[in-house]
């Protein structure tokens, strides 16, 4: 996979992860029910999106992260102990920043 490939792919990441996150963020701020039992269920649903909203927020930074190292030619070099991450490793989480070994 090169360079440019890799990029795409993070570029398009970013671009679904913003999707998401807008998508959440005008639900919330749509009107709520005035039924009591209605609302109960809606707050649920907010705690839902919430906890996805920010775990989309987590990834993002990561692939942010990512295309930064990519620019810099630190991509695909483990944080912890500078040695490469696997081709395997990376086609799975392209904005892995670990080894298999420092991240066990």
């Amino acid at each position: 996979m090169n360079k440019n490939a890799i990029l795409i792919e993070l570029k398009e990441k970013q671009i679904e992860l913003n999707k998401r996150i807008n998508a959440i963020g005008s639900d919330f701020k749509k009107g709520r029910s005035q039924d009591f039992a209605e609302q109960a269920t809606e707050s649920e649903n907010d705690q839902v999106l919430d906890g996805i909203r920010h775990e989309a927020k987590l990834e993002l930074q990561q692939v942010n992260a990512a295309i930064s190292r990519l620019e810099n030619n630190n991509y695909g070099i483990c944080r912890q102990c500078e040695s490469e991450i696997s081709r395997e490793r990376l086609h799975a989480l392209p904005y892995v920043q670990t080894c298999i070994n420092c991240a066990q």
